[in-house]
């Protein structure tokens, strides 16, 4: 996901078990609810158009996650490249939407993951993860193995497959999804994403049973939880107050939200008038006091000001 700049609610704890489990068999994928099917190891690529090798446009400190992810050291991260999504508004459009980047095997993606360790990462921040959950489960085995101690983040789109999530179990200790849309109208008309709503709760709330609400460290950093992170689209307040709404409904009390005003026009968005501007201040706010009104008061509000394409890495 895009960097952010936030405000902290409040701070609360809760712990939760997990199990262990393998991951799927990539030679038919079902690393996401499209449910491809190809058979990757032997060339095939399905919608995201990823191959069977992990391809990473970056692997660096990021500081503009939510302040207990990026601290003062900054988190981990490393961008994948392809997606499963096809935003028009993405701010990653570059690597999610562009071309074939350089590969990483497993075995170099374990020495990346214990190379940032070394260089006081954080955590280990996986973004864009999905279409490679195979690789990526073997590669933090390997890493755990021979070291990795930091929390891992699983930083998706929130469009996962029981499968994906499953190999992940054991393996993630913060899971940061979006939660997009709650009208699957838009959903396909932005993202191409049927059924999103649908896939993406419920997976979230698979997130929510295997790591339970955020643990923090003496120094506040997230060691273990769920934090759900959703945009707020300019003309589509109504729809993130639908989605606020569930969350309330659906989530255990201490779940953090992180609301993010980050939209800028930017890749298609031109193509549709209705999304083709900024946020404007009373329609945000009108999102930031349903929250309020609802009674959530745990996670982050992001500023407006965070709505800056200097705050996108340059890929």
């Amino acid at each position: 996901m895009e960097s952010t700049r936030s405000n902290q609610i409040s701070q609360g704890d809760r712990s939760s078990g997990s199990s262990l489990s393998g991951p799927s068999n990539q030679s038919r994928c079902l690393a996401c609810p499209r449910y491809c099917r190809v058979d990757r190891k032997a060339g095939e690529k399905g919608f995201c158009g990823a191959g069977s090798v992990p391809e990473v446009s970056m692997a660096d400190l990021h500081m503009w996650e939510e302040p207990p992810i990026s601290g003062t050291n900054g988190s981990g991260t490393v961008f994948f490249i392809h997606c499963n999504l096809r935003c028009v508004f993405c701010q990653n459009h570059v690597i999610s939407q562009g071309d074939d980047g350089p590969e990483m095997p497993v075995e170099k993606l374990a020495d990346t993951f214990l190379s940032l360790q070394r260089r006081r990462a954080h955590n280990i921040n996986l973004v864009s993860p999905t279409h490679y959950s195979f690789e990526i489960a073997q590669a933090l085995r390997e890493a755990k193995d021979r070291g990795l101690r930091i929390p891992v983040v699983y930083n998706s789109n929130g469009y996962d497959s029981p499968e994906t999530l499953s190999a992940m179990d054991g393996l993630v200790d913060v899971y940061l999804p979006d939660l997009k849309y709650f009208d699957d109208t838009l959903a396909v008309k932005y993202s191409a994403a049927p059924k999103y709503f649908q896939h993406a709760s419920r997976a979230i709330l698979e997130m929510s049973r295997q790591v339970g609400g955020p643990v923090f460290d003496a120094n506040g950093m997230v060691t273990r939880g769920l934090i759900v992170r959703h945009l707020v689209l300019p003309g589509h307040a109504e729809d993130s107050i639908r989605l606020l709404k569930w969350f309330k409904e659906s989530l255990p009390k201490g779940t953090y939200l992180s609301l993010m005003s980050q939209y800028y026009p930017t890749h298609r968005a031109q193509e549709f008038p209705e999304i083709n501007r900024r946020l404007r201040r009373a329609e945000y706010d009108r999102v930031v006091d349903a929250l309020y009104a609802l009674g959530l008061e745990d996670g982050f509000v992001q500023e407006l000001s965070s709505a800056d394409s200097r705050y996108t890495p340059k890929f």
